[in-house]
């Protein structure tokens, strides 16, 4: 049972750091991935990575998914659907080349290259709607920002199947123009479902009217659709997401009672408790447990480099992507700005890549410090930026 005395000690010292960085506008996750790194092999030794701890960080991971999806906004971009999804595009474009060509200049190997191309594409969409929130965003630029870190992780979503594919050794035309159809018929057919039961049905309202038949029924298509996603493919922590994100379309109904946001609200609330405050600490705890590269063997200037090209990648592709459609570039780099963040699902590809034996650890603690360095500067810059334009307006 000694797992039951590291899990306590582990997260007395997650939720200490998360108290004091909170008064810094510190992202938690930091916290959480600073006390696996400090306590595990790489610092302290006191805890080291077991299988107890590995199953609960991996049912955590799913439980983290899920919520992302919970609390997505399948609106977000309706508005600015196309805007949105260019900016998306782009930021995910100009951010693959750029970490694919640092790794490639560094002598990784084509498999990491494009394992850390993939990983710097994506936008972190818990950092974008937390600068929202805190600043206080016009809903124009707000909305794009959610809507192209929203389409960000649905790329994320085909870009991980790929990934899966490189992992077994099947990265060629056939298999990946068959897992091409597979993923894009499994994201169809659970977003008809989400549209046509969720939103639509009248039906659904016995299930949500009852909170435990509600939360039960939403643990079991969370395990569902994850099985199915691994069947097709893909990791099972887009099962996952696409759970989550199907059940948040419960928003949109068209409900004069408003039954089906609050009971869904009632649930995010219910779910919130346990899974930021246990499981989902625990995955990122154990990651940064996993963290235990040879000093000699990380190079500060690839950090440096990859820094540099995961903020620029963002700030170049999500300003012309806005530019695109004649706004202004102070807009342009504030969107390029907000886009800048990485953090849960980044992490999880890189926790899945070192496994898998796609990277190593010395490139897997890269990345982790350059994902951290993004969560904590991202809010910064874009605090900095707005308060800039803000005055000049003045």
């Amino acid at each position: 049972m000694q797992y039951i005395l590291d899990l306590s000690i582990l997260l007395v010292t997650a939720k200490t750091l998360e108290w004091l960085f909170e008064k810094r506008e510190i992202h938690p996750i930091i916290a959480h991935i600073l006390t696996g790194i400090i306590l595990g092999p790489f610092v302290l030794n006191v805890i080291s990575p077991s299988e107890p701890l590995k199953v609960l960080s991996e049912f955590g991971l799913l439980m983290m998914m899920l919520y992302m999806g919970l609390t997505s906004n399948f609106s977000a971009i309706a508005t600015n659907k196309l805007k949105a999804t260019v900016v998306a595009i782009l930021g995910v474009a100009f951010s693959f080349v750029l970490g694919f060509m640092t790794v490639m200049a560094f002598g990784r190997g084509l498999a990491a290259a494009i394992f850390v191309g993939v990983t710097l594409g994506n936008t972190a969409i818990e950092v974008t709607s937390g600068v929202i929130v805190r600043e206080r965003v016009k809903r124009e630029i707000s909305s794009i920002l959610m809507g192209a870190a929203f389409a960000d992780d649905i790329i994320a979503v085909y870009l991980i199947g790929i990934i899966t594919a490189l992992a077994r050794g099947e990265l060629s035309f056939v298999p990946l123009a068959v897992l091409t159809i597979k993923i894009a018929l499994f994201i169809v057919a659970v977003l008809l479902i989400s549209e046509f039961v969720f939103k639509r049905s009248k039906r659904f309202y016995g299930i949500v009217r009852n909170l435990n038949i509600f939360f039960t029924f939403t643990l079991v298509l969370t395990f569902l659709l994850a099985l199915i996603a691994e069947e097709v493919g893909l990791h099972q922590i887009i099962g996952a997401y696409l759970a989550g994100l199907t059940i948040s379309r419960l928003r949109e109904r068209k409900d004069p009672l408003v039954i089906s946001r609050i009971k869904l609200n009632e649930l995010i609330e219910d779910l919130q408790v346990v899974l930021t405050e246990f499981f989902i600490p625990l995955f990122f705890i154990y990651v940064g447990l996993m963290f235990n590269p040879t000093m000699g063997k990380i190079s500060l200037f690839m950090i440096v480099i990859l820094y540099v090209a995961a903020v620029l990648g963002k700030l170049i592709g999500c300003s012309l992507g806005m530019k695109i459609f004649g706004f202004d570039w102070k807009k342009a780099f504030l969107v390029g700005i907000g886009m800048g963040g990485r953090g849960s699902l980044d992490i999880a590809i890189l926790k899945f890549g070192l496994e898998k034996g796609l990277i190593d650890q010395s490139l897997f603690a890269s990345i982790v410090i350059v994902s951290m360095l993004t969560a904590i500067t991202t809010p910064q810059f874009f605090k900095l930026y707005l308060g800039k334009i803000r005055e000049d307006k003045a």
